[in-house]
């Protein structure tokens, strides 16, 4: 099965299992897929993070992530007035994508078919064309580089795109990194970039992160992804007596209750998360956050302190391996910045860093941004594979995924109910990547049709309802049923999205 945001890439995915090819060779064909038809969400421009259950026990994590260029200068944007990195269009929140070194690094040690066999229906796509998806006809009116209207079904081809993916099916790495783009990027540049930081590989396979809640071990992806935010949250919420007394997810005092294990988990995030940051003692700390939450009540955090757009996809193949993949641009299209020889739009991952001075996370050359991509991966405590599970949605991913695995583990939801229902996310700001800048000052986000925004204004909380799918990420999940079936569901937020299977 193979659950992802565009049918054109679900079913690439799905050849690519009926071809013989493993779960990682049908992730990696539906992400380049994606690469070409959903450049409001990711591309090659972008980097990947991946966990991968290929036997009994934790999975394998991947960690596929750009470091900032040579040229990364934090006293010149300090200089220029900025106190905190830039939003887009700015090449200095440009990291060199990891996007393609990770699709390399998981066909190296998962792959049963030819690269070029899987990166060829996303060739096809860009070279020959492809149905505007109605999200992106949507999201190219904010961009002056398109010079007519876009409707949803217009006929769009990338040839640029097309010509980087065949530069990499024919030469690997180098010939993505190394050539046309990486040139362009480099001139793009104007000096952020030098060809030793495209040389430097930036895929690595990493130990996963995982806790024991619900009766099942929940994986992420360690720092510098705030994937820890996700078993942290989960372990909190888990231990939280009414919580485990409530059978109805309708009820305000569910989604209060989750709010506020949300709220206890992140509201340090800022201090905590940079790259290779020790989060043993934050996971070790839930019983202390646990404390701090009043059932009835919302609890104010400033003083606890301590001193989208992303696309996700997910496949379970025949013999059990499962993968849980996400990539991303971060904002949309990203910086809004485009690599001008092959025009492959550029993310904004550099937004994550600081600018004060001596942050561990502070912009550097060579330094990795904190990120907000969290994938997640659920096992039995036999090490058996149960589910794989993703979303976009900045800030607020561990939070739409703390909701939708808790419906799943905790109340025996289905797969498509656990996805469908209504979702609240906490926010500051227009951005998505803002929750945290204010934790006390942050609105809980509410979809429009969802039970619980008076019984969350009774408890202290400022709602503000919203359009279903606005801000909501787009989440998916795969279920190994315990007889070896498997049930799926793609985000109905998506508009395009297919789970489909064999």
């Amino acid at each position: 099965m193979v659950c992802t945001v565009d049918h054109l890439a679900s079913f690439a995915g799905l050849l690519m299992l009926e071809r013989g090819g493993s779960a990682v060779d049908a992730a990696i064909a539906a992400n380049a897929v994606l690469a070409v038809t959903s450049p409001h969400m990711c591309g090659l421009g972008g980097d990947l993070f991946a966990l991968v259950h290929a036997s009994a026990g934790p999975p394998e994590a991947l960690n596929a992530s750009g470091r900032a260029g040579s040229g990364a200068d934090p006293e010149r944007l300090r200089g220029e007035g900025h106190r905190r990195m830039p939003f887009q269009w700015d090449i200095r929140s440009v990291t060199v994508p990891g996007c393609v070194d990770g699709w390399l690094a998981l066909h190296a040690r998962h792959g049963r078919l030819p690269l070029p066999e899987l990166l060829a229906p996303a060739i096809g796509h860009a070279r020959d064309g492809f149905p505007a998806a109605p999200l992106l006809a949507r999201m190219a009116t904010a961009m002056p580089e398109v010079p007519e209207p876009i409707s949803a079904g217009d006929l769009i081809r990338r040839p640029g795109v097309a010509r980087a993916l065949e530069a990499i099916a024919k030469d690997g790495r180098d010939g993505f990194y190394l050539g046309e783009f990486g040139a362009g990027l480099i001139e793009l540049g104007g000096g952020e970039y030098v060809e030793e930081d495209l040389a430097r590989g930036n895929a690595e396979w990493v130990e996963p992160l995982g806790a024991r809640v619900f009766g099942h071990d929940v994986w992420t992806i360690p720092p510098n992804s705030q994937g820890y935010l996700l078993p942290l949250s989960l372990t909190i919420a888990a231990g939280l007596e009414p919580l485990n007394d409530l059978d109805d997810p309708d009820d305000a005092a569910w989604a209060h209750l989750l709010v506020e294990s949300a709220r206890v988990a992140g509201h340090d995030r800022p201090d905590v998360l940079h790259d290779g940051a020790d989060v043993g003692p934050v996971l070790a700390s839930a019983d202390e956050r646990r404390a701090m939450i009043d059932p009835t009540r919302r609890a104010t955090v400033r003083d606890l302190a301590s001193p989208g757009d992303t696309t996700y996809l997910c496949v379970v193949d025949g013999d059990g391996m499962g993968v849980s993949l996400i990539q991303s641009n971060a904002a949309g299209f990203g910086s809004m910045l485009f690599e001008p020889r092959t025009g492959i739009n550029l993310h904004n991952r550099g937004l994550g860093f600081c600018l004060t001075p001596g942050h561990p996370a502070e912009y550097g050359p060579g330094r990795r941004p904190p990120h907000t991509l969290t994938p997640a991966l659920v096992t039995r405590p036999d090490g058996s594979l149960r589910t794989v599970a993703g979303t976009m949605g900045g800030d607020g991913q561990p939070q739409i995924l703390l909701q939708v695995l808790t419906r799943l583990l905790r109340h025996g939801e289905s797969p498509g109910r656990a996805i469908r229902s209504p979702r609240w996310v906490t926010g500051t700001g227009p951005t998505g990547f803002d929750a945290w800048d204010s934790p006390d000052e942050a609105s809980v986000r509410v979809e429009e049709g969802s039970p619980w925004a008076d019984g969350l204004r009774e408890r202290g909380h400022t709602v503000e309802a919203r359009p279903y799918g606005g801000g909501f990420g787009h989440a998916h999940l795969i279920d190994v049923r315990p007889d070896g079936t498997l049930a799926g569901a793609s985000d109905p937020r998506a508009v395009t999205g297919a789970a489909i299977g064999r």
